[in-house]
């Protein structure tokens, strides 16, 4: 019998980048509704995914 091939991510990967996708779409999405600029909610957003991934990571194993 041949072995499956390996899964482009694992699943704890797949969560983990799913999760922060979803706190960074959030966080954006509350900067606009402050009124603040689109180009202000999507920094605000992308650094908030980006700064979410190692704390998820250890969260969730």
């Amino acid at each position: 019998m041949s072995t499956p091939p390996d899964t482009f991510l694992s699943l704890h990967i797949a969560v983990v980048l799913l999760a922060a996708v979803v706190i960074g779409m959030v966080i954006g999405w509350l900067t606009v509704l402050t009124g603040a600029p689109v180009a202000a909610a999507a920094i605000a957003g992308v650094s908030s995914a980006g700064g979410s991934v190692p704390a998820l990571r250890t969260l969730i194993g």
